[in-house]
């Protein structure tokens, strides 16, 4: 009987032999529904078996945390040195780092956890050079720094080996729910005109992997491989950009070539050991990391408009009050604002207000 790994091969030689048209679509949809099925039930089993081998245990701390991805030797330390108050090894040879170092970032108000760690080598995503465990920090950043050597600039093995591990960068979850139920087999309700697949298609993926009975509710013209993604349900969505270190050593004119090569992608051109360019990627960082600032205001007080609280886009009043006491809520009555999210100066609100950046909060809790 073949292994799950003969039968893993088995399924990718099939979809690279068989070419991609109108006609063939159909099947190499289920191809890699049932690759990637067979994927996630050889991962399971390497796990029971604590196949994983050993793991970077990083506690997350700060406002966020940053993930800094690239090859050995490409000056990841350095630049963790110069932008946080970490001491990571630096030497100019491959693989100086051997473990995650983590460092904080202070940056307008935010504290933001940097974790430097060892570079990335083809065939990481199988675990090679203890790519698994690198990889696995990654998943759980908010955000990926790919540096690169301003002479060695292409980073197709890294976006190959993240995305072999589900990470899908500055990209957003498809908008597909899938509801179990008893009978009636799959129904498929897109709410826009789907191009790249067919319903038929949808259901018949969704059989592959095991839902025999389901709704699926489709919002975005979606693609094979973002069905996937969604049918697996361990792919992250983390957003990224690109660092070019060493820029010191070129011309402004090789740095528009890099830019050229590196089209598509936010490009930041630092000197680590110069510090030029540090600062403007600390605010990309921030920017990226979508913080907003709140201002608290005690009952009958001035406001504080030195030492804003740093939450990300989108929190909620009752967010705010999560970040603050883990009582807070709990005691909760309301809340007044003042700024951009309030419709007038003192508007009365609830926990479920959206805040937005400058917003000036006062919170009255029951007694």
């Amino acid at each position: 009987m073949a292994t799950i790994e003969d039968q893993i091969k088995a399924v990718e030689d099939e979809i690279h032999r068989t070419p991609y048209n109108k006609a063939t679509q159909h099947h190499i949809g289920k191809l890699k529904a049932k690759l990637a099925r067979l994927k996630d039930e050889a991962q399971k089993r390497l796990s029971a078996r604590g196949g994983g081998g050993p793991s970077y245990a990083v506690k997350k701390s700060g406002h966020a945390t940053v993930a800094i991805v690239g090859y050995p030797s490409v000056g990841k330390s350095t630049i963790l040195n110069h932008i946080t108050d970490a001491q990571s090894a630096v030497a100019a040879y491959a693989f100086t780092t051997l473990d995650v170092i983590p460092g904080v970032l202070y940056h307008k108000g935010a504290q933001i956890q940097v974790l430097d760690m060892p570079g990335l080598i083809r065939g990481a995503s199988k675990g090679r050079g203890r790519g698994r465990e690198v990889i696995s920090v990654a998943r759980n950043s908010d955000l990926i720094l790919l540096v690169v050597d301003v002479f060695e600039t292409d980073i197709s093995v890294l976006l190959d080996e993240l995305h072999l591990s589900g990470i899908r960068l500055n990209q957003q979850p498809p908008d597909v729910v899938i509801a179990k139920r008893a009978r009636g087999g799959v129904s498929v309700n897109p709410t826009v005109k789907l191009t790249k697949m067919s319903e038929e298609t949808i259901a018949e993926m969704l059989r592959e992997f095991g839902h025999l009975n389901a709704d699926i509710v489709v919002r975005d013209d979606i693609s094979e491989d973002q069905l996937v993604d969604v049918l697996a349900g361990n792919r992250v969505y983390v957003p990224a950009f690109v660092v070019v270190n060493k820029v010191d050593l070129v011309t402004e004119e090789y740095m528009k070539g890099v830019r050229n090569r590196l089209k598509g992608w936010r490009v930041m051109p630092v000197s680590a050991v110069n510090d030029t360019g540090l600062g403007a990627m600390k605010d990309e960082i921030y920017d990226e990391l979508k913080f907003i600032r709140i201002f608290l205001k005690p009952q009958g007080k001035d406001a504080d408009l030195v030492e804003p609280l740093i939450v990300r886009e989108g929190a909620t009043v009752g967010a705010v009050c999560d970040s603050i006491h883990r009582d807070f809520r709990k005691k909760f009555r309301f809340a007044n604002i003042w700024g951009p999210s309030a419709k007038f100066p003192g508007q009365t609100v609830g926990l479920n207000h959206t805040m937005r950046d400058s917003d000036i909060l006062t919170l009255v809790m029951r007694k």
